[in-house]
């Protein structure tokens, strides 16, 4: 990599010609010293698609993004323009370059990430954001959190005995949950994992669905299954499930039971009421980890029965040994869209309850005009 300062009439174009006619000559030679010129190489050409792009897409989201020009020539990109700005730039580019080093395949999600971060000034994060390996699956990918959110998510759940990992669809709060508890499979910290989530999206009772046990929750659990065919493969996930080292149940069957030397991951907790929550969360025993994931955002329980994740997250909150860390719709790792159909539906939803809170506030007026009236007419009537 190199830095250079370019004092030549190339970059001037790019300053304010207003606010150069205003300077003397020393603060137009200040001004000069604070344009830069980086260049950064790329090992190979490949390398240069991966960071910059198949058809320049990433290299066209640092173009929107920061106010300097870049220049790519084959294996090599120059970016020139004001210093603070190339600085950011040239970061930016730099730990995508650290990142795709490490084996990972890059996405629009880390290179609109670590734009973000470096603009909102937390750019000196991106770097340990991106060492952090968790483990490698089968298929040789290496498993990093993706977001700060998601960081501090992991770090709960290596400090804590239960967590909670509440936020929206697609901020990895499950898959992570799943990536851990096969960490600590693999470290010999725990010798099984249990997988359980309360079945009620579909309004049945699990004794009316077809099959065995575990042909009547496999479809309350496919989020779960997806993930440890993912991390482990579909051959070694089959091997522990028949060893009793992988348990799958309904969350109606921990009732009595003490789960000791596993790691026990409650999906969709949002949909648990709170005496459920309570049999669940007392089932821990010596040795073991509880993550409890959830959204709630989507509760689908009856209406007038409130959320046991809701409850649990609010009361437990200081408790120690206890974290609760709630995802934001930053953390949303799908598609760019869905963070945006994420955040369409928060503001929807807070302008419902505006207007409800509005529309009661409204009603008790009312309801004290009404009452304060007729109690005038009562006491004219009694005069």
């Amino acid at each position: 990599m190199e830095i250079r300062v370019n004092l030549g009439l190339l970059l001037l174009p790019r300053l304010s010609q207003g606010i150069m006619g205003t300077m003397n000559l020393e603060e137009r030679s200040l001004s000069l010293q604070q344009v830069l010129e980086e260049k950064i190489a790329f090992a190979d050409q490949r390398e240069a698609t991966a960071l910059l792009g198949e058809h320049d897409e990433y290299l066209q989201v640092l173009m929107d993004n920061f106010d300097c020009r870049f220049i790519s020539r084959g294996e090599e990109l120059a970016i020139d323009g004001e210093a603070a700005v190339v600085r950011a730039a040239a970061q930016v580019v730099r730990e995508l370059q650290y990142l795709h080093r490490q084996g990972t395949t890059l996405t629009m999600h880390e290179v609109r990430y670590s734009v973000g971060l470096v603009k909102r000034g937390k750019g000196e994060a991106l770097h340990s954001l991106f060492s952090d390996t968790i483990l490698v699956t089968s298929r040789g990918r290496h498993v990093r959190p993706k977001t700060l959110g998601q960081r501090i998510y992991l770090d709960a759940i290596r400090k804590n005995s239960i967590t909670f990992g509440i936020g929206p669809a697609g901020t990895g709060k499950t898959y992570l949950a799943v990536v851990m508890a096969v960490a600590a499979l693999r470290a010999r910290l725990v010798e099984k994992i249990v997988l359980t989530r309360p079945a009620v999206e579909a309004g049945e009772r699990l004794g009316f669905l077809p099959g065995d046990l575990q042909e009547k929750v496999d479809p309350y659990l496919r989020p779960l299954y997806d993930a440890l065919h993912d991390i482990l493969g579909f051959d070694t996930y089959q091997k522990l499930l028949a060893k009793g080292v992988i348990e799958i149940a309904p969350l109606a069957y921990m009732r009595g039971r003490t789960l000791e030397d596993a790691f026990v991951i409650l999906d969709e907790a949002q949909n648990t009421t709170p005496s459920q929550m309570k049999m669940f969360l007392t089932r821990l025993g010596f040795g073991s980890r509880m993550v409890v994931t959830g959204d709630l955002s989507q509760v689908d329980l009856p209406r007038g029965v409130f959320s046991g994740l809701s409850e649990a997250s609010r009361i437990l909150s200081d408790v120690r040994g206890v974290g609760v860390v709630r995802l934001e719709a930053l953390d949303v790792i799908r598609h760019d869209v869905v963070a945006r159909i994420v955040e369409a539906y928060d503001r929807a939803d807070k302008a419902r309850r505006d207007s409800e809170k509005k529309s009661a506030e409204l009603q008790e007026r009312k309801t004290a005009a009404l009452e304060k009236a007729a109690a005038s007419e009562r006491g004219e009537a009694d005069a």
